[in-house]
């Protein structure tokens, strides 16, 4: 039995790039007056990252359309960031995705300072208020998401963590990164990666058993991602590369087979765009103009996520020149807008995209420049609208909400354990680390306890569960798109 107030809240959000993409709509709260029976097959999750919006990427909008959709599949969903800009405090989004912007300020890639104990009695709080059964953290690169699961397990909570990239062994970076992910998922209950080869990348790094970790892929948003109306015409081949201008993308293998690709088709046949920002655009530029590419070479700098299909739907080839890729969405967004994939064969790209959609090659440019000359010759024989409708049947963010759905249920079935079973964990974490790290929970611990004294559980005043009744829920068309529905007078 609900009980429905007739009380209208305003959206929050003020961005005006996010309001291009995040419908604002008027919500309806809902007071629930669930049974126990109703309460048991809810979840109430707690997804916490780094990277959620305004800011926009792949883990970004992993977690807005797996909310939305478990939101759809009648779960309570919360979701935990930290303040961009002047955002902080409760937001709401479409559907009545709750949002809290602690105000914790990022210093370095969008992450927040590490500070191991510091975020516990928000979070604590939190946890607390919205009457959470499950933490759900992802991105191994988000400092608020390891310490969320850690204080979580110290709670009693059951964890999901799930991985979006791949790390290698050799380099500091990665070496310290690997024993952080060791430490984090020493105690998780079920863990989630996007591929198959994230997975064994995962459990390399991690030590975790391999029956804890789930694949389940990324999707794309097809309703969003359609291709042009009409075909294009072929007599002038465009080449879109869309993606950040870093090293790991492989921006110095773009210098070297971009004037090559125009060497070998010469005339104006060819031509590129190119969209995106970062450290290696100079050496784009550099290439451009030593080799007098001005008219066949477009840079477009950044582009905001609501361009990137009005410029995929421009060309005829999408090149991915990835070093390294767990699992490369922006290789679905490309399929469904209808263009031929050409990309480097590294990490998960080999399971994304079937064969007649991909050419795949080596990361050397000699390779590349093949691909992209096979690709140019079967280009002929592609149907961008029956690629879009291959999309459509291939890619699901309802599926992964469903399956997604699965771990959850396993994760809660997982036997409670107390401090004791927990640092037994620990221990084969190192020699030295696995002692350091028993010593870290057993601070959290003894801290979790203190704020149990100072301000127990029961004096936190619980937040009402407020949800959108079935009429204005946001509904998802054919392919994965939000759309908002309203309640007719």
């Amino acid at each position: 039995m609900s009980l429905f107030l007739p009380v209208v809240v305003g959206s929050t959000f003020d961005s005006s790039e996010t309001s291009k993409h995040v419908p604002q709509t008027s919500l309806v709260i809902v007071v629930e007056a669930s049974n126990a029976m109703g309460d048991q097959k809810r979840h109430k999750i707690l997804m916490v990252s780094d990277f959620f919006y305004p800011n926009f990427g792949g883990v970004e909008n992993h977690i807005y359309y797996l909310s939305q959709c478990l939101l759809k599949l009648s779960h309570k969903v919360v979701v935990l960031t930290h303040a961009y800009g002047n955002r902080s405090g409760v937001r709401y989004m479409t559907g009545g995705l709750k949002v809290y912007y602690i105000p914790w300020k990022p210093f370095l890639m969008q992450n927040t300072l590490p500070t191991f104990y510091g975020t516990l009695p928000i979070m604590r709080t939190i946890l607390i208020r919205e009457k959470i059964t499950l933490v759900h953290g992802h991105q191994a690169f988000s400092t608020l998401c390891h310490e969320a699961l850690m204080h979580a397990r110290t709670m009693g909570y059951k964890v999901v963590f799930t991985d979006h990239s791949l790390y290698g062994f050799a380099d500091v970076g990665s070496i310290h990164m690997n024993k952080v992910l060791q430490f984090t998922l020493a105690d998780v209950s079920q863990a989630i990666c996007v591929s198959h080869t994230s997975k064994e990348n995962t459990v390399l790094r991690s030590g975790l058993p391999p029956e804890k970790v789930f694949v389940i892929p990324n999707a794309v948003d097809t309703a969003m991602f359609r291709p042009a109306p009409e075909k294009l015409s072929q007599d002038e081949i465009v080449i879109v590369v869309i993606s950040r201008l870093v090293y790991r993308k492989g921006a110095d293998l773009l210098v070297e087979v971009i004037p090559e690709v125009c060497r070998l088709f010469p005339n104006d046949l060819v031509r590129f765009i190119v969209g995106g920002d970062g450290p290696k655009r100079v050496r784009l530029e550099e290439m451009r103009e030593k080799n007098s590419l001005q008219d066949r070479v477009e840079m477009l700098g950044a582009v905001p996520h609501a361009r990137v299909q009005s410029v995929l739907i421009s060309g005829h080839i999408f090149l991915n020149s990835s070093l390294t890729e767990a699992f490369c969405i922006a290789i679905l967004e490309a399929a469904s807008c209808g263009l031929l994939t050409v990309s480097t064969r590294v990490g998960g790209v080999p399971e994304v995209l079937p064969d007649d959609m991909i050419v795949l090659a080596e990361p050397d440019p000699s390779d590349m420049v093949r691909a992209v000359t096979k690709a140019i010759s079967i280009l002929p024989k592609i149907d961008p609208q029956f690629m879009h409708l291959q999309m459509k049947k291939l890619y699901s963010w309802h599926d992964v909400a469903k399956r997604t759905e699965i771990v959850y249920d396993r994760a809660l079935g997982c036997p409670n354990q107390n401090l004791l079973d927990r640092l037994s964990r620990y221990l084969p974490c190192g020699s030295w680390a696995g002692k350091l790290f028993c010593l870290v929970m057993i601070i959290d611990f003894l801290f979790c306890c203190l704020l149990q004294l100072w301000q127990p559980a029961e004096d936190i005043e619980e937040a009402p569960d407020f949800s959108l009744p079935n009429s204005q829920c946001p509904e998802f068309k054919e392919g994965g798109s939000l759309r908002s529905r309203r309640v007719s007078s």
